[in-house]
């Protein structure tokens, strides 16, 4: 199996964890794009979805599924999501498409989050995929320099806007050992909107596409 062949292996998995006639909350990026796709083949026993970005947005009324406000829904059955890492506590890093703040949102509203990756992404300890850090503009240089206290090397992401109107900041160089406690330190600094340690808010479910097949972990 390529690595594309086993993001659409765990996407398709993920089908089987859609309850009937539900808002589906959905998030961002290519594996994301391959549940779109997949969710396609049975929208007509969904309501329809919540989405992360603009982007999937597009692609989710580009297949013809009805996209909701999440303020104006009461229920979120499930949010189905990749990670740029993902560890065995079922912590993540995400953020590589600079939609980390809705995606932190609509996870934290859904009752059950399912992670669809591949096997590249499961790690045991977080931080080899730089840290993405969402930061008001003109904070960018207070921001980076607290970064740089915490043990950091923050990058501006050039020519990157979020969804929001903001930056992006990806810190390279931690080894992030306790990933709830650095989460909460760095949301704490003046100018951070959020970033994308996914740790207070773990995925509840992962499905990870293997060369052996999906594998199930919770």
């Amino acid at each position: 199996m390529t690595q594309d062949e086993m993001k659409r292996a765990a996407a398709l998995a993920a089908i089987d964890y859609i309850p009937d006639d539900c808002i589906v909350g959905v998030g961002t990026g290519s594996t994301a794009n391959h549940f779109i796709d997949a969710l396609a083949g049975c929208k007509g026993r969904i309501v329809g979805a919540v989405s992360s970005s603009e982007a999937s947005v597009a692609r989710l009324k580009g297949h013809g599924i009805a996209v909701f406000d999440l303020n104006g829904i009461d229920r979120l059955p499930v949010y189905v999501d990749g990670a740029d890492e993902i560890n065995h506590q079922l912590q993540m890093i995400k953020g590589g498409g600079a939609a980390l703040t809705r995606e932190k949102i609509v996870a934290a509203v859904a009752e059950r989050f399912i992670c669809i990756a591949d096997e590249s992404k499961y790690v045991t300890v977080l931080g080899q995929f730089p840290l993405p850090v969402e930061v008001i503009p003109m904070a960018r240089s207070h921001v980076a320099r607290e970064l740089v206290r915490l043990g950091g090397h923050p990058a501006y992401r050039e020519g990157v806007l979020t969804d929001n109107g903001n930056i992006i900041l990806d810190v390279h160089g931690l080894r992030i050992a306790e990933p709830a406690k650095l989460e909460a330190e760095i949301n704490q600094i003046v100018g951070v909107v959020t970033n994308g340690i996914f740790a207070r808010r773990r995925a509840d479910v992962l499905l990870l596409g293997t060369r052996d097949g999906v594998r199930t972990y919770r």
